[in-house]
């Protein structure tokens, strides 16, 4: 088993490097400065498509963590480009907040504070602090936290609401995407909020962040983790009535792995102990939706007990952590016997061997899905992010 651990991070760690050459190579935009906002699955640079604000946040995060872990200066050199291209483009000055897209050559587009979109800001900002100590990346990753108080948190039911406008007034369009429920408090959204602001709180010791980080995994432990299914619950008004959908594996292994990590952060003992409890059921559910040849299916319809057949490449690197994770919360191996058979269908199935990065993901018969290779949602950040915590983590049991 110790080789076999040992051949994983050997693995990871090629794979990481080759994540982000492909990022290095193929996705700067050199007429507009920032990145490019498209690749498509033929390998074709859309150089005018628009530029989202996810997109950039997570490229910023993730050369900044992979130059905390290999000190490469060619990744440092990428997260500065991707500082530089946010707080001159994204970084609404006017207004206090984060475009949500760009046009091509860098001008606003769509101007809405997306608040999912200002927690990645944060997140990517203090990653880059954390190996710049650029003090203007902490400033504005303070004021973004401020103005998410300031604007989104709601102190009669506690929570976050999930966007507004420019100006800070209410939108009628609250979504992430086509494909998401239209409501007031979302699992995803505070579930990155909890990730943007414990990843401030390790840079900035400041006890009101401390607190609202707190108060958040208690929100999250109340209403968005159904214990009776081990699931996730996703979509909520802002009373906290619950509008059912689907089930997300994805999401699910997620928070499992990453929400523990965050009790540990601010290091409360109760909510460590409560997490970890979550952290088991979380992963042991997503066990239904692992299909024979390893990989993890997206999503579940639960009143029709239907698949949506699809297995897209972020849940496969979530799944990575996750059960990884597990592993070590339990030493149980079969955790750790999920996460290799995992990995040998992510390199049978979606690593591109042919030109790096990773497809979209697979159909039940094993065609690629034709969708970006690069774009507003496919980000170097689920896959580096998987290849950096699971080195991080066999390293530090220090296998001989």
């Amino acid at each position: 088993m110790s080789l076999q651990i040992k051949q994983l991070q050997s693995e990871l760690t090629a794979e990481l490097d080759s994540i982000l050459g492909y990022w290095s190579k193929y996705s700067l935009d050199t007429k507009n400065e920032g990145f490019v906002g498209q690749i498509d699955a033929n390998e074709v640079i859309h150089t005018k498509s628009e530029k989202g604000s996810v997109l950039n946040a997570r490229i910023l995060w993730s050369f900044s963590a992979a130059y905390k872990q290999t000190k490469k200066e060619e990744y440092k050199t990428i997260a500065k480009r991707a500082f530089d291209y946010i707080v001159a483009h994204f970084y609404d000055t006017k207004f206090g907040g984060i475009f949500w897209s760009l046009h091509h050559d860098g001008t606003p587009k769509d101007t809405k504070n997306q608040i999912y979109a200002i927690a990645f800001t944060i997140y990517g900002l203090t990653e880059y602090y954390a190996i710049s100590q650029e003090k203007k990346a902490l400033e504005v990753a303070i004021y973004l936290y401020q103005k998410i108080q300031e604007h989104s948190y709601d102190p009669i039911n506690k929570g976050y609401l999930e966007a507004f406008t420019r100006d800070w007034k209410n939108i009628d369009d609250l979504r992430l995407s086509d494909k998401d429920a239209n409501e007031k408090k979302t699992m995803n959204t505070h579930l990155h909020i909890v990730e943007g602001y414990a990843n401030l709180y390790k840079v900035w010791k400041d006890e009101t962040l401390r607190k609202d980080i707190i108060e958040l995994l208690q929100v999250i432990d109340t209403h968005f983790i159904n214990e009776e299914t081990g699931h996730l619950r996703l979509f909520f008004d802002e009373n906290w009535i619950e509008k059912p959908d689907v089930i997300s594996y994805g999401h699910d292994i997620e928070a499992a792995w990453l929400l523990l990590q965050c009790a540990e952060i601010v290091e409360d003992e109760a909510l460590i102990a409560r997490y970890k409890k979550h952290a088991i059921q979380l992963t042991d559910v997503t066990l239904e939706g692992i299909d024979v040849d390893g990989g993890l299916w997206y999503e579940l319809e639960p009143e029709s007990n239907e698949l949506i057949a699809e297995k897209h490449w972020w849940p496969q690197a979530e799944l990575m952590i996750g059960f990884f994770n597990t592993y070590e919360l339990t030493g149980d191996k079969n955790y750790l016997d999920v996460v290799l058979k995992n990995w040998e269908f992510i390199k049978k199935y979606i690593i591109d061997i042919k030109n790096g990065e990773w497809h979209w993901g697979i159909n039940a018969d094993y065609s690629l899905i034709d969708k970006d290779k690069a774009g507003f949602w496919k980000c170097p950040y689920h896959n580096g992010r998987a290849c950096i915590e699971v080195i991080d983590r066999i390293t530090k049991m220090n296998i001989q």
